[in-house]
């Protein structure tokens, strides 16, 4: 009997029965009908519901361990973390503010520089002030052997204090020096045409006092011009010589524990000559002495901006008139002038140590300080 689905004339030739190759005989009953077929449903599953409770493969790492975790498929995960990141960095943000404001160590707060208190003495000459040539009259004053220049202000021995450094100490003396060279030896501020080279020493804080006494000079011990730098009356003398002899002392000392003080004590000697247009003697030049006084304040700022602050100034200068005001500049007597007012006590520019403080506005200038007579001992 032909079963349903056999070739009509049989199997080929050479093939075996289909019954006994292909088929089993417990299959020989099944038979699906056209109305099962068309009833049955092709359903597929999705890849979750192929997993069933099964874990995932897929593994992430841990934003704590640096390892690797197993990612879970709870809801809400990743917001609760980013919220957590969140709530980390702003607490970490609130201590830092919190350990600002609450940080014991105070800044010490920036000082004021005071203001300069200067005393300027002319010294009046007892006889008749010589005259000559620069270098004779260099040879026969006690600045013989003095230095020229900025080669007469050396520094001294540098040891570090109890709160400066060896470093500190040396800045602090080199702008010393600086400050000297400029308001002592510069061509242009000794003829009274420029400022700005001393200026640009001082602190901020003095600029103002500064500026009032080189525009309006007055001799009430805070505006005297002859009090922060050495100039001469444009009106009245100009350099002869521009190798000033110059010699003197250093000194530096720790005064607070963030102020260095150095006190200066120089004679600068000059070669002088009457301006264009004033009265000329035969002889030509003489010398003009000024002894500077001063002493200079740096705190750590200023070490920083290579800048001081001018504390004080005490300056004895001659041959002068006791008469003139030598506030805004000197007014030096020139060769062949003669004996003028004198003063309550004698000064010796060159003498060193401590120089005698005149009581009044004007002392004497001692014959020692006149080229060809012998140095008189320090007073």
């Amino acid at each position: 009997m032909a079963v349903p689905g056999d070739p009509p004339n049989g199997n080929p030739d050479g093939t075996g029965g289909g019954d006994d190759e292909f088929r089993s005989d417990e299959y020989r009953s099944v038979v699906f009908d056209e109305d099962f077929v068309r009833a049955a449903r092709l359903q597929e599953y999705s890849a979750q519901e192929r997993m069933g409770e099964h874990a995932r493969a897929v593994r992430s790492r841990s934003m704590w361990s640096g390892g690797t975790a197993p990612r879970t498929s709870t809801p809400g995960r990743g917001a609760r973390q980013g919220m957590l990141l969140v709530l980390l960095i702003a607490t970490a943000f609130a201590v830092a503010v919190y350990m600002g404001l609450r940080n014991p160590y105070v800044p010490p707060p920036g000082g004021t520089a005071q203001a300069l208190t200067s005393t300027v003495v002319p010294l009046a000459p007892t006889t008749a002030v010589p005259g000559g040539l620069p270098p004779e009259l260099f040879a026969e004053s006690p600045a013989a052997d003095y230095r020229v220049g900025a080669a007469g202000i050396t520094l001294p021995a540098v040891r570090r204090t109890h709160h400066f450094t060896d470093v500190q100490v040396v800045t602090a003396l080199s702008i010393a020096k600086d400050y000297l060279v400029q308001s002592s030896l510069d061509p242009d501020v000794l003829a009274g045409s420029a400022t700005r080279p001393v200026r640009v020493l001082l602190d901020p804080d003095q600029l103002a006092q500064f500026d009032r006494s080189m525009t309006s000079p007055a001799g009430d011990g805070r505006h005297a011009a002859t009090g922060w730098l050495v100039r001469f009356d444009p009106a009245t003398a100009v350099m002869a010589d521009s190798r000033v002899r110059v010699r003197g002392t250093l000194a530096v000392e720790e005064v607070a524990q963030d102020v260095l003080e150095v006190s200066t004590d120089h004679t600068f000697v000059y070669a002088v000559r009457p301006a264009t247009g004033a009265p000329a003697a035969a002889d030509g030049a003489s010398l003009f002495t000024v002894r500077r006084e001063l002493r200079l304040r740096f705190d750590r700022d200023d070490l920083s901006a290579r800048r001081l602050e001018l504390a004080s100034a005490y300056v004895m200068a001659g041959p002068q008139d006791c008469s003139a005001d030598p506030a805004g500049g000197f007014r030096p007597l020139l060769a062949g002038a003669g004996p003028t007012t004198v003063g309550p006590a004698a000064s010796d520019p060159y003498a060193s140590g401590q120089p005698r403080r005149s009581a009044g506005l004007c002392g004497v200038l001692a014959p020692s300080a006149t080229p060809g007579a012998p140095v008189s001992p320090a007073p």
